[in-house]
């Protein structure tokens, strides 16, 4: 059975838990050799995870200084970048936008946009040098729709699928492909951000009736990252259980 993914070397931010873990763990079982970058690493259990990372870098990506010694550290110990999954992110808080923090709106941004691009901005010149590459951005529905109370992470997410685009466009003549993911509410830890009434909202949109599984996330991230996917960038793919059909 054909494996192409074996030996390819690929970042995961936000890879300690959630998404970015579910992710992480599909692709070393597709023999990937993997690193992954989060803030803290304390709730990350190998045993647990069933694999074991070749590197594994504590980095906040809204920190240019901090992406590009990770990036450093991370050659050091895998060689070769071959796949960037662009994962890590915040909620940020519930709230009307005009009495959405100042600060938190700051942050969300700088970690959910700001930091997809410090990622991406290191990566590139490896992988064009290669001819060579594959990046997922990690978006949301909220970014192409807009939701209530969380403008700042729509307006991240939103930022980001233009973002895809435009990069995607800079590089089509290097081999490499740069898609996103917009998921529909995951289950994952950011449901303790948000309020019932919010997940409650956000559920009732789907019309398959249940929340994304990562597993529904990692298996499309497979493909993506894969040499078939030959043809397609600037694209953002849904996961949405039906609720996108544009």
């Amino acid at each position: 059975m054909s494996r192409p993914l074996v030996g390819q070397g690929a970042i995961v931010t936000g890879g300690a838990r959630g998404i970015g873990l579910g992710i992480a763990k599909r692709l070393a079982a597709e023999g990937c050799r993997i690193a992954l970058w989060d803030l803290s690493f304390q709730s990350f259990d190998a045993t647990a995870a069933r694999f074991t990372p070749v590197s594994m870098q504590t980095v906040d990506i809204a920190d240019l200084k901090a992406v590009q010694s990770a990036y450093e550290a991370t050659v050091a110990d895998l060689g070769d970048i071959d796949i960037l999954i662009n994962n890590a992110g915040i909620n940020g808080p519930v709230a009307n936008t005009w009495e959405y923090p100042t600060e938190a709106w700051d942050r969300v941004l700088a970690v959910d946009l700001t930091g997809a691009f410090y990622c991406t901005r290191v990566v590139l010149p490896g992988m064009r040098e290669r001819m060579y590459g594959r990046i997922v951005n990690i978006a949301s529905m909220a970014g192409k729709e807009g939701v209530p109370g969380i403008s700042g992470y729509a307006a991240a997410k939103g930022g980001l699928i233009a973002f895809t685009k435009s990069v995607a466009r800079e590089v089509t003549d290097c081999g490499i492909m740069i898609n996103a993911v917009a998921p529909a509410l995951t289950e994952t830890e950011l449901f303790k951000q948000m309020t019932p009434e919010h997940i409650a909202a956000m559920k009732s949109k789907i019309p398959m009736g249940r929340c994304v599984q990562i597993d529904d996330i990692a298996s499309l991230v497979a493909w993506m990252v894969s040499p078939g996917c030959s043809f397609t960038t600037g694209f953002t793919f849904d996961v949405s259980g039906g609720r996108a059909v544009y």
